[in-house]
């Protein structure tokens, strides 16, 4: 029987159209093509546009004379200044915002979003009422009102609020003395900085030691209790110094040093949970019964320092418990250490080499402040409200970190002994950052991004000033705008950028 061979011959060939990547290819031309041919009518068009009305593009203009005022400038500026230093300026007056309102905004937040999960009812209770009101108040009515309703209420020049440390506040700003250094300054300056990256890397040395070892090199531990002693005298002495401004014989120097001696005495005895809180008491009254005496002046001086008192009393208490339930051992990184070097070192060459800070207050006159420094009410307003609003969102954020941890977690740290805030600091808050950064970044960039708010308050920042002043004076709507969102588009990316790193020095790693 013949057997016949099915030989089968070459497969049918697939159309080109049917073939996935050839399609995917053509489709990313199309849309190229599409997306250029757009761009070049856009060009074209506004080219056309242009001279029809017998305008140029360029940026020559930034080179001609500006010819208006701005209110608040961090460098000198005259109506002779051109309009590169006007965009200077209205870059660096949201730089400064973005900035300060940054530091505040997280600072506010993370405390807002611990203290939504704290056990105590009334904390959780103040927190939760805080964020849910401010998150559901738009942002631009919030800053009208700080500015008029808080701010532009204040009272005139003549009966401005004086302040502790010579501070004034009026409906015309703040006022604050300015700082006059001198030439030896530089170097007290320069120590800080030094200082300041030497107690860095003294923490991230005695860090690794103790993680390598189980305990702190001997010589951190006995730098430490120096360290602690000297923090403690300095608190002392300063204590006693500010309570002589109520009662005038503890304000003396030599009554001051014994007094500060005595606290330090008693902060190496089982007894210094109480000198601790002798000194939280005494700088919380005094600072407390100033400001309420510079705030409401009406009401007799005996209410206002009976008030401060209290409060006093009730950080000292705080303060009593807080240390009190603390351990005494080497398990904690001295703080005190870090900060005596960032403080003591530059102090003590302010001192050596005869360098002095001055202080120029300021003075009121026939009809406004001269000297100090002037924060004008529309630079103070949306600080203010930038910092409350964004801060609602990040102690969302944290909360939500927190709540990502694993309970499992928090129970581990309590079989080991931690109490509740060193569970936080220890154990949480560092794993939860990998989930608290990410969102994080996003509300430092709306931040800077809502500073452009600022020009409904007046505030002259990059908006107001340049595009709205310049563009309003040369026309140049298309070189302003570009330069405006080049600028907004530089900030966001290096804020994500370093945000971005951070996170990657935060991300748990995976063994």
């Amino acid at each position: 029987m013949a057997v016949q061979d099915n030989i089968s011959g070459p497969a049918p060939r697939t159309s080109l159209l049917n073939d996935p990547v050839v399609r995917g290819i053509i489709y990313q031309v199309l849309v190229a093509a599409a997306v250029i041919a757009f761009a070049a009518w856009i060009v074209i068009n506004t080219a056309q546009n242009l001279a029809m009305q017998n305008k140029t593009t360029g940026f020559d203009f930034l080179f001609r004379t500006a010819g208006f005022d701005i209110s608040f400038t961090l460098f000198p500026w005259s109506r002779t200044s051109l309009y590169w230093q006007a965009f200077c300026a209205g870059l660096l007056n949201t730089l400064l915002v973005a900035v300060i309102g940054i530091f505040f905004a997280t600072i506010i937040g993370f405390s807002l979003g611990i203290a939504r999960l704290s056990s105590n009812w009334l904390i959780s209770r103040v927190a939760t009422v805080y964020i849910e009101t401010i998150r559901n108040i738009p942002l631009l009515l919030q800053l009208f009102f700080w500015y008029f309703a808080v701010l532009k209420a204040m009272p005139a020049v003549r009966d401005s609020f004086l302040l502790p440390l010579g501070v004034y506040i009026n409906q015309r700003g703040i006022m604050v003395p300015k700082p006059l250094p001198d030439h030896e300054f530089t170097w007290v300056a320069v120590a800080f900085v030094l200082s300041l990256v030497a107690a860095i890397a003294i923490g991230i040395w005695a860090t690794r030691q103790r993680t390598l070892t189980g305990h702190y090199p001997r010589s951190i531990l006995l730098a430490a209790r120096v360290a602690n002693a000297v923090v403690m005298l300095a608190l002392g002495f300063l204590a006693f110094t500010l309570l002589g401004q109520i009662v005038p014989a503890l304000g003396k120097t030599t009554v001051a040093a014994v007094g500060a001696l005595v606290v330090v005495g008693i902060s190496l005895t089982p007894y210094r949970p109480y000198a601790g809180a002798f000194v939280a008491f005494a700088i919380t009254f005094v600072v407390s019964s100033a400001l309420l005496t510079a705030m409401f002046s009406a009401i007799p001086l005996v209410v206002l320092q009976g008030a401060g008192l209290l409060i006093g009393a009730a950080v000292g208490w705080m303060m009593l418990d807080r240390i009190g339930t603390a351990p005494v051992d080497a398990s904690k990184f001295p703080t005190a250490l870090p900060l005596l070097v960032v403080v003591g070192i530059p102090l003590a060459l302010y001192y050596l080499i005869g360098a002095e800070l001055a202080f120029e207050p300021p003075v009121l006159q026939r009809f406004n402040f001269q000297g100090g420094v002037q924060l004008p009410p529309e630079l103070v307003a949306l600080v203010f409200g930038l910092s409350i609003y964004t801060a609602a969102f990040i102690a969302e954020n944290v909360r939500g970190g927190i709540r990502a941890v694993s309970h499992g977690q928090t129970e581990a740290a309590q079989s080991l002994g931690l109490k509740e805030g060193d569970r936080l600091r220890l154990v949480i808050v560092p794993q939860a950052m990998r989930v608290i950064v990410p969102p994080l970044t996003s509300q430092y960039l709306n931040l800077t991004k809502n500073s452009s708010l600022g020009a409904a308050i007046g505030y002259p920042e990059l908006v107001n000033v340049f595009t709205g002043t310049t563009l309003n004076q040369t026309g140049k709507a298309i070189e302003v705008i570009a330069l405006t969102m080049a600028v907004y588009l530089t900030f966001s990316l290096l804020t994500s950028a370093f945000m971005n790193w951070y996170n990657g020095r935060v991300a748990l790693v995976e063994r």
